[in-house]
């Protein structure tokens, strides 16, 4: 009766963690999903002196929202065509608010257009950069200010230069230029052919709505962003940010921006320049990342530049170093690998290289899982050889336990002394699967943040090897018209798992209690269910490494005969114990 008590249990535990899981896999990790985009009202940034303090004030909130394609047609734009961005800059207020990555799709559909990372203020994806300047005593440029353009397109070759003139001897001037992938230079200058000095701080922005923001969760931070000399500060959140109204970073100010699970937008201040930053709200979902120089007095027939590069992009890994390796502290760090950072970045790297071996990121992750393993055969080796030890001091133990039954303190010391004797290690039998643990994680890290994964296809149905699988049995592989809930959405590779987990724990004839041989037979199948919604890539991972785990015990059992033999003993010796203990019962 107590065994089978046992048995219900964990049946109603493993339908609870079922029922469960649906919600919990959806906050604690969270897919990449398709952004559903807001109209949100427009937002100024008209610079302005407040308070004594020079500030960029937050305008008039009220600007009517409008479509993309009429505020893209709006005024005289300058195109903007690098090797890895397209769009076009606005003269008036001299924003950069129209930006699409050429390398990256909105969808695995051939046809679905390149990602849009910026669009105009007052649109529904409202997101741009701006340049200009705060001071007090001195006309300056503002939102509505319309610049003369001097060059254009705006290409990798060919900057392009706004200037304008504010009639009382000061004129203003911003230099871009862009590179071969995602980062953009403005040098902003103030020249003074006035008659006395002037003082003026340059400033840049970014501007953006947290509607087409992605999911944020305690493991895939979505938000503010930046690196304030103590390595990459990942937060606030977009809801703490609208709560407290602003956050003002303490230290040196190396960059700061807006991070998605794909994209990052980040100012990077000139080097020297003792900038301040800070983040604000400004409510209605929209939010700034400020950089603001110190004051700089102009002298007559002078002129003081500041240059702030904006990277504005995809997180490709490689990308990001690269621009670290040239100065811009902790880039690389911009994608949050968190605790397994340290084996994540090194499967990134084996992964991209086995990528650009065999031109398919399901074979990379298939050739990595054999790699890995072949690496921990030898432990796995020692594990099999210290379980045939522990099967030889058995008899050995079983007495200990006999002799010192009503001593237990007495009995755990002498079984150490024997393990010590016999140079036995009883945990060397967990060390393959505390090993397999942060390679896991580590992997799973990989899948949902490193770009190169996403939309990677593998074979037939599975286009993506960052989503779920698509081919879901209730719904008979999408030939029925709905879409089952993530715990029951069981595909093909989930089967597999299942399978191949169920035949790895008939493979090794453990010795334990029949109550424990029910669970470990429910829990294939619970798993199933519970790893259904992950990334197709990281099923496909544990799929190949139970293909490999049941290769290896055949080898390792057949090179250990004998225990094999002993475990199939005694767990037909319990069986026949557990069978006769029912009977009692009945009796």
């Amino acid at each position: 009766m107590q065994n089978q008590r046992n048995l219900l249990l964990a049946v109603v535990l493993c339908g609870l963690l079922l029922i469960g899981w649906d919600m919990a896999i959806r906050y604690f990790y969270p897919q990449p999903e398709t952004i559903t985009e807001e109209v949100t009202e427009g937002e100024t940034a008209a610079p302005a002196v407040a308070g004594g303090t020079a500030e960029i004030a937050e305008g008039d909130a009220a600007a009517a929202p409008q479509t993309l394609e009429a505020s893209l047609a709006s005024t005289e734009r300058v195109a903007i065509d690098a090797p890895e961005i397209t769009g076009s800059i606005n003269p008036v207020g001299a924003k950069i608010d129209d930006l699409s990555l050429k390398t990256h799709r909105q969808t695995v559909k051939d046809d679905s257009g390149p990602v849009r990372l910026f669009a105009p203020q007052g649109t529904d994806g409202q997101y741009f950069a701006q340049f200009g300047w705060v001071g007090e005593g001195i006309a300056l440029p503002t939102l509505d200010t319309v610049w003369q353009v001097e060059g254009g397109p705006l290409t990798q070759d060919s900057p392009t230069t706004l200037k304008w003139n504010n009639g009382e001897g000061q004129l203003f001037s911003i230099e871009l230029a862009i590179d071969e992938h995602y980062m953009i230079s403005a040098k902003q200058t103030v020249a003074n052919t006035g008659a006395g000095s002037i003082v003026a701080r340059p400033f840049a922005i970014i501007n953006r709505t947290s509607a087409t923001a992605s999911s944020d969760s305690f493991n895939v931070h979505s938000g503010p962003i930046g690196n304030f000399g103590d390595g990459v500060s990942f937060g606030p959140d977009y809801d703490d940010l609208a709560e407290d109204g602003s956050d003002i970073p303490t230290g040196n100010v190396e960059w700061l921006g807006f991070t998605d699970i794909y994209w990052l937008s980040a100012l990077i201040p000139q080097d020297g320049a003792n900038a301040e930053a800070d983040f604000r709200s400004q409510g209605n979902e929209i939010f700034r990342a400020d950089v603001i120089y110190q004051p700089v007095t102009v002298p007559a027939g002078r002129q003081i530049s500041r240059t702030t590069q904006l990277f504005a992009g995809a997180k490709e890994s490689a990308i990001l170093d690269r621009y670290e390796a040239a100065g811009v502290a902790g880039f690389g760090n911009a994608i949050d690998w968190g605790w397994f950072g340290w084996i994540a970045k090194p499967i990134w790297l084996l992964l991209t290289n086995l990528f650009d071996v065999v031109k398919n990121f399901g074979l990379a992750i298939i050739l990595m899982t054999v790699l890995i393993r072949l690496l921990l055969f030898p432990i796995a080796q020692k594990q099999f050889a210290s379980m045939a030890q522990m099967k030889a001091v058995q008899p050995k133990m079983k007495a200990i336990q006999e002799r010192f039954k009503d001593d237990k303190q007495k009995q755990q010391q002498e079984i150490m002394k024997l393990y010590k004797e016999e140079k036995v290690n009883p945990l060397a039998g967990c060390l393959p699967l505390l090993i397999q643990i942060p390679i896991f994680f580590a992997l799973y890290k990989v899948l949902i943040l490193a770009i190169e994964m996403r939309h990677q296809p593998f074979v037939l149905w599975i286009e993506d090897l960052s989503a779920p699988d698509p081919a879901k049995i209730l719904n008979l592989f999408g030939l029925l018209p709905f879409d089952p809930p993530s715990f029951l959405g069981i595909g093909v590779l989930a089967v597999l798992l299942g399978v191949t987990m169920w035949a790895t724990f008939r493979l090794n004839p453990t010795s334990m209690d029949p109550v424990q041989a029910q669970i470990f037979s429910i829990m294939p199948w619970a798993l199933m269910f519970v790893m259904a919604p992950f990334a197709a890539g990281l099923l496909l991972y544990w799929v190949t490494n139970n293909l490999l785990t049941l290769a290896q015990q055949t080898y390792l059992y057949s090179k250990h005969p004998q225990l094999k033999a002993a475990a199939e003993k005694e767990k037909a010796e319990k069986a026949a114990a557990a069978e006769r203990d029912a009977k009692k019962g009945k009796a």
